[in-house]
């Protein structure tokens, strides 16, 4: 068999860049051409409808100049060749000149391998700079003679070169999307059945964010339909860490996904509920307390507690109905048989309101044929749209407000105990009964975990509408009935769970993923644990897993594939650690890429200082309007400083922590002050600089 000639690296290079500019002058076309159509659906709301799906198409059409539309190539046996990028390009014929990287076909340059290969002879990955093509690098997956394999990477487990270029480039802005180096596991995870509930462990730098999200896109991309009609929804913990992430969704063309966080999610209107305002916080053992799963029994009880009596309710004890000269009777002990059912099915309150009127007509169309009638269903329907059913219903099963069910549950000391009674001790009723009641739900001064309990009695009365997908990332650190919260947002979908126990800094935070799951409603959801990271270098990984033991012994130490193991250096100085904290960032900015500076939450103010007059400027992400660089405004700076309260899911090429023991001095124990060091920690892409005057914790040292 003759030796085929391979082709120089800038031959390759010159073809390449040619077929790039054919498929950006393509995808022009296609984007006119979607702008070109009209709608014309035979009536006003058809022509919305088709006018709004023409421009979100042709917004999904938008070329960014500065990446490109591939960034990998697949050399079939067939002689078949498919450029992967992030949107589907073709030519005027319909020929494919990009595939979509979540297209089935596509599934082969993220997993194919030496030993499981299937069709695929070559994979190619290209390294691009401002748009342009500037480097390629072959795996030649079917080893043909004449085709050497030095150029091949990964089989030791470690990052390509064009793959650790791509990760290590300086960051600018929010964070972008990983589609040119999601790796086989994260794959496989990204694809995952949309009827599968999964749960990623991941340690720093896995990926397991930029997971959820590209699983996210795939799902739209897989099931558009189903997706975009009950709609996915990202949730994060915190506002600033959805600025970080919010714009990976758009960048892969999906810009209908709703983003928030867990508070946001139970004080907005929505679902029928009213809004709820949240004006005051309480001590951590307060809000540990109604964050216990065993609240959820403790609010369904006192939902349910306003069920009558009928011996009380009703006139007689028993229920009557004037019909003609006659007046038919249902005891009360069949009403009361009744109602137990309703409450037994485990409907919501109000579903019980609104079939109760048809159970007491079934029951006195059951005294009709007793007397020999025989009445139909319009005579049913008849009898429990009468008004003397709907003001029985309305004493049985009274209309409530989710405010007012918590106000008395919370300021009611009788009340508490009968719908605690063997769930919760003498003490735990004592810690919730608030110390001076208002007067009216109307005055209560709200907490965030009150809001979560709200939330709980407005889903017991009404059904909360669910999504298709939910995606909860940093879900370690929410109680349980936090996890409530979201699991009912996603009670006819699935879920996509992503955390790190090592990461956990509430003081309710999880201790296993089965304890998750469960709490959110999804038990049998697949728990996968990744463990390779690729976005800390090791020299920094390998220093912040020095408080593994002493904050998760019972995970695995994380291991990085970063080729360069990135620069790690710890100051100690005898004083003024800001000012000189401060002095390390001015002179990082002389290098490319951001820059975080890491403090305790109670030095920020002095660190801003610190920065100003060292002439740094910086994004407080501690401001709730720090700019993201993505509404049109002001960039955000180079710089950001960053509470450590805000700093779990954000990255920055270069960090700097300033004293680590105020860090764990921050948290009310030293386990979760640890923890939180170990996030800030992780923070670094390329290099971390810890600066301190006081005493390393002894883990560090």
């Amino acid at each position: 068999m003759p030796t085929p000639t391979r082709e120089t690296p800038g031959d390759v290079l010159a073809a390449e860049q040619r077929h790039l500019e054919r498929a950006r002058a393509e995808l022009v076309r296609m984007r006119e051409h979607a702008l070109s159509l009209t709608a014309d659906g035979g009536d006003p709301i058809a022509d919305a409808a088709i006018a709004l799906a023409l421009h979100r198409r042709a917004a999904a059409l938008v070329d960014d100049p500065a990446t490109a539309l591939f960034f990998g190539r697949t050399d079939h046996d067939s002689g078949e060749v498919l450029h992967i990028g992030r949107r589907h390009v073709t030519d005027a014929a319909g020929d494919p000149l990009v595939v979509d990287w979540r297209a089935d076909v596509s599934r082969a340059f993220y997993r194919a391998s030496r030993a499981e290969r299937g069709d695929v002879r070559l994979r190619r990955r290209f390294g691009v700079e401002h748009g342009r093509l500037t480097a390629h690098e072959d795996e030649h997956l079917a080893e043909p003679d004449g085709y050497p394999d030095a150029d091949a990477a990964g089989e030791d487990g470690r990052a390509s070169a064009i793959l650790a270029r791509e990760i290590e480039r300086p960051r600018s802005g929010p964070m972008r999307d990983i589609v040119a180096t999601i790796q086989p596991e994260q794959d496989a995870l990204v694809r995952a059945d949309a009827s599968t509930t999964v749960c990623v462990q991941g340690a720093p730098g896995t990926g397991k964010t930029a997971v959820g999200l590209h699983r996210a896109a795939w799902l739209l991309y897989a099931h558009r339909e189903r997706l975009t009609r009950q709609g996915v929804l990202v949730v994060g913990p915190n506002r600033a860490f959805l600025q970080h992430v919010g714009a990976v969704l758009p960048a892969l063309g999906e810009v209908r996904v709703e983003q928030t966080t867990v508070e946001e999610l139970v004080t907005s209107p929505g679902g029928g509920r009213k809004d709820v305002l949240v004006r005051a916080t309480e001590p951590a053992a307060l809000a540990t307390l109604k964050g216990d799963a065993r609240m959820a029994q403790v609010v369904r009880r006192a939902v349910w507690a306003a069920v009558a009596d009928p011996a009380d309710a009703l006139d007689g004890g028993a229920f009557v109905l004037p019909r003609g000269s006659r007046r038919w009777r249902v005891p009360g002990y069949r009403v009361r048989e009744l109602l137990d059912e309703l409450a037994g099915r485990g409907v919501r309150y109000g579903a019980a309101r609104a079939l109760l009127p048809q159970r007491l007509a079934h029951a006195v169309l059951e005294l009709f044929e007793a007397a020999g009638d025989s009445p139909d269903d319009a005579v049913q329907d008849a009898v429990a749209r009468s008004a003397d059913v709907k003001r029985a219903v309305n004493r049985l099963l009274p209309a409530q407000d989710p405010a007012k069910v918590l106000h008395r549950l919370l300021s009611d000391a009788g009340f508490l105990r009968a719908c605690s009674e063997g769930v919760l001790d003498d003490a735990e009723r004592a810690l919730l009964l608030w110390e001076r009641s208002p007067r009216s739900a109307g005055a209560a001064r709200w907490t965030p975990a009150d809001a979560v309990l709200l939330d709980e009695v407005a889903d017991q009365l009404t059904r909360t509408p669910s999504r298709a997908h939910v995606v909860l990332d940093e879900a370690q650190d929410l109680s349980a009935m936090q996890l409530r919260a979201v699991g009912r947002r996603c009670t006819t979908g699935a879920a996509t769970v992503l955390g790190d126990l090592a990461q956990g800094t509430t003081p309710w935070s999880a201790r296993s993923w089965p304890q998750v799951l469960e709490h959110l409603g999804k038990p049998g959801g697949h728990l996968e644990v990744l463990e390779r990271g690729f976005r800390v270098p090791s020299a920094v990984l390998d220093y912040a897993t020095r408080l593994l033991p002493a904050i998760a012994p019972e995970l695995g130490v994380p291991r990085s594939v970063r080729p360069d193991p990135g620069l790690l250096e710890v100051l100690a100085v005898a004083g003024g650690a800001t000012e000189r904290a401060a002095a390390v960032v001015a002179g990082l900015l002389e290098q490319e890429g951001s820059i975080g500076l890491v403090v305790a939450d109670a030095a920020v103010e002095a660190a801003a200082r610190a920065l100003a007059a060292a002439g740094v400027g910086a994004t407080r992400l501690d401001a709730p309007d720090a700019p993201d660089g993505r509404d049109g405004g002001a960039p955000p700076e180079r710089v950001s400083l960053v509470p450590a309260g805000l700093v779990k899911g954000l990255e920055f090429d270069r960090v700097v922590v300033l004293e680590p023991a105020d860090l764990v001095d921050g948290e009310p124990d030293e386990r979760t002050g640890l923890r939180r060091l170990y996030v800030a920690l992780t923070r670094a892409v390329s290099a971390l600089v810890v600066v301190h005057a006081r005493p390393l914790p002894a883990a560090l040292r």
